[in-house]
């Protein structure tokens, strides 16, 4: 949503929040600065019906949103607006122990994007109605969860307005750089959805250039992300399987066995999905870990750390796509 349209349709709910009666269109239109600058302001020709529309979306939005706007008609016969706080007042939060718990761990887990701030507050104002979620006592049975202190890490600059695309539905380009290419490339994206994988983040949504859903790896984004006009072309699917997705291409679906060499103290996520680790000598240990699509791309990004012995269609593969980064 635009921050001007925000803005208004904010100043619009105060108004009829706040009011002690119902308010009309002229009365809003005067009290409102967003609507005075509508067409000109008013006097001028085409403003009044410039204004009546923006009123009328506005409204429905609101509606939209879950306000609940009473239309009633004054004693000079006009038709007024009123948002009654007695209807727009939400019940009583109620939480048991578990859902306090699982609630405080979810406000944790921002702790680099701007996100971060609003979670505190929102604990903040649960604890203040008396919400049990300060840090539990010893008798309590869910002290344990105190504990635990998650967090994604959010370093990305694409990860913020990439969050807003999604959420706001707004097609992006960005320049993306594959892990097996010397330069990036323009993508235009529907994007979807985030999911956090392994300490990385992706996104998921449909490519319009290759008509197709892709995942991209946010650390592989080179430069700003820019929001576009326009609606989407594509279908969002109601289930978006981005880990299933990433693993697949991650190799994570395994069909057979590879065997590499690993720099001791080196690539230890290889290390933790090894089968079996022996000493090679020399530095270096001898390592078999589950094979399937995609392993040659997260191969490459150990560089010189690990070397493929086989199969021999995997060496290849980790072969050209460093080739193709040299080249660059």
């Amino acid at each position: 949503m635009a921050i001007a349209k925000a803005e208004r349709l904010m100043n619009l709910a105060l108004c009829l929040l706040g009011t002690r009666r119902p308010l009309t269109k002229r009365e809003l239109r005067a009290s409102i600065e967003a609507y005075l600058e509508v067409g000109g302001g008013p006097g001028r020709a085409g403003s009044e019906d410039a204004f009546n529309r923006m009123f009328e979306r506005d409204k429905d939005d609101l509606r939209e949103l879950g306000l609940v706007i009473e239309t009633v008609e004054n004693l000079e016969g006009e038709i007024a607006y009123q948002a009654r706080r007695d209807s727009n007042r939400l019940p009583p939060v109620a939480l048991d122990a578990e859902e306090a718990a699982a609630l405080t761990l979810a406000a944790k887990v921002w702790q680099q994007a701007r996100l971060a701030g609003a979670a505190s507050g929102a604990l903040q104002k649960l604890r203040a109605a008396g919400m049990p979620l300060a840090d539990a006592g010893a008798d309590d049975p869910y002290a344990g969860h105190s504990a635990l202190e998650p967090r994604i890490p959010v370093r990305e600059a694409a990860f913020e307005p990439l969050m807003l695309a999604c959420r706001d539905r707004r097609p992006v380009t960005f320049a993306y750089r594959k892990s097996n290419a010397a330069r990036p490339e323009t993508r235009h994206v529907e994007p979807w959805t985030l999911e956090c994988w392994r300490g990385h983040w992706y996104l998921a949504g449909h490519d319009r250039d290759r008509g197709a859903e892709r995942v991209f790896r946010l650390s592989r984004i080179t430069g700003p992300v820019r929001s576009r006009a326009g609606a989407y072309t594509a279908e969002v699917p109601d289930h978006v399987t981005v880990r299933e997705t990433v693993e697949r291409w991650a190799g994570e679906i395994a069909t057979a066995t590879a065997r590499i060499r690993l720099r001791q103290g080196a690539g230890y996520p290889l290390r933790a999905r090894a089968t079996e680790v022996r000493d090679a000598g020399d530095g270096w240990d001898e390592l078999e870990i589950p094979y399937g699509h995609g392993l040659d791309a997260w191969l490459v990004e150990f560089g010189p750390d690990v070397v493929v012995l086989e199969p021999a269609e995997l060496r290849a593969d980790v072969v050209d796509r460093l080739r193709a980064v040299a080249k660059g």
